[in-house]
């Protein structure tokens, strides 16, 4: 007998539930207790969820992904840019940077192909926030280091994109693919695509503002909230640009030009509790095992190559910018989670040079199922090391 979808989400939200549970009486992130489950439930181990059935929740990081992005894009206050500079920034230039730089020279050094190593090194860059933002949430952190981490990991996207642009560039001109390959418009690409993202971003925030005057009941600015996501969401899928970026910039223009901004987030933590228990547990189903076998030298030097460069990029970045000893120190470890911009780079990659596809797949899916798991963990140590998770919050 089948089950109906609804009895699907209520056994998912369940699972969520107990084993979030589990992993807070363990002391350790209720994230990793979501992922955990759901891998557990998942086609890799019990099969109960299985991939027919994980199709019906395709939506579902969608929505998360686009609230998650709306939360970090409301920390970008203008008063926090006076405060701190350029500090965020730069870190994140060169996290980004060291990433790709130390992942690419030690694939080279130990005998990978050039243009392989360019797309697993650009592949590297990318930081996946949803699972940074719930640990931050659930611990209520505060401190430099929380407040540069919401930074970084919205700016990460972009220059994710652009240093992407910049390696399948070089890769297409290494291996000289078709005759219709354009030097000019690979290069220009990610710039427009972050373009189009802040123009539509900022023209929904500053849309959002008017309905916010007019509708000042929790119950209508929840509509408002969710329109307005969703909205940012739709037109990024119509118009083929970063739903990450668009939302983060309807956020942070909104947050500097309306009061009522506050409160939304304070909404939107009230309602997406659920979403993101069916999000992390359909990310933890989806965690495929089968692939760890065939991951093999060049899947292990990429995931502590990659940890290596964004520990150290981080530090020289924080260094450089005098930001206070904690965030050199611990602001790299935060950064270890990668799921969502990586896959989705991945994806690119597999056309950029079709004839390391299957390899670029296995590494990055691996790379994402251990980033996923230790990483939420890994981002409470840091976190509490730096004095930002209070006892009682733990």
């Amino acid at each position: 007998m089948e089950l109906s979808i609804i009895l699907y989400i209520a056994i998912v939200l369940l699972v969520g539930l107990f084993f979030g549970q589990l992993a807070t009486f363990i002391k350790l992130p209720s994230v990793t207790g979501y992922l955990l489950g759901g891998l557990l439930v998942g086609p890799s181990l019990l099969n109960a969820l299985t991939p027919a059935v994980l199709e019906n929740f395709e939506i579902v990081p969608q929505i998360a992904l686009a609230f998650i992005a709306f939360t970090i894009g409301s920390s970008f206050k203008r008063s926090y840019f006076k405060r701190v500079g350029l500090t965020p920034v730069i870190i994140a230039i060169f996290e980004a940077s060291f990433a790709v730089i130390i992942v690419t020279s030690g694939l080279l050094l130990f005998g990978v192909e050039l243009p392989f190593a360019i797309m697993l090194g650009a592949i590297a860059a990318a930081t996946a926030p949803a699972a940074t933002i719930m640990v931050i949430k659930e611990y209520k952190a505060k401190g430099p280091v929380t407040e540069t981490l919401l930074s970084v990991v919205a700016l990460d996207d972009a220059i994710a994109l652009i240093l992407f642009g910049f390696a399948s560039t070089i890769a297409k001109s290494l291996l000289e693919v078709d005759g219709d390959f354009s030097l000019f418009l690979s290069i220009l690409n990610p710039f427009l695509d972050i373009f189009y993202a802040l123009v539509v971003g900022t023209i929904l925030g500053l849309i959002m503002k008017w309905p916010l005057k007019l509708f000042r009941t929790s119950s209508n600015r929840l509509i408002i909230l969710i329109t307005f996501v969703f909205l940012g969401s739709g037109l990024s899928a119509l118009f083929g640009i970063s739903e990450l970026l668009t939302i983060m910039i309807m956020g942070a223009v909104l947050t500097n030009i309306s009061s009522a901004a506050s409160s939304m987030i304070e909404l939107s933590d009230r309602v997406t509790a659920p979403i993101y228990v069916m999000f992390f547990v359909v990310s933890g189903a989806e965690l495929n095992l089968a692939v760890i076998p065939s991951v093999g030298f060049i899947g292990i030097a990429y995931i502590l190559l990659r940890v290596v460069g964004k520990i150290s990029g981080t530090y020289v970045g924080a260094k450089i910018t005098h930001a206070p000893e904690t965030v050199g120190r611990y602001l790299g470890a935060t950064l270890i989670p990668q799921a969502g911009v990586a896959i989705g780079l991945t994806a690119i990659a597999e056309s950029v040079v079709p004839m390391y596809a299957v390899q670029i797949k296995v590494v990055v899916l691996s790379a994402t199922l251990i980033y996923e798991l230790v990483g939420p963990l890994i981002t409470k140590i840091a976190l509490t090391k730096a004095g930002e998770i209070s006892p009682e919050n733990e």
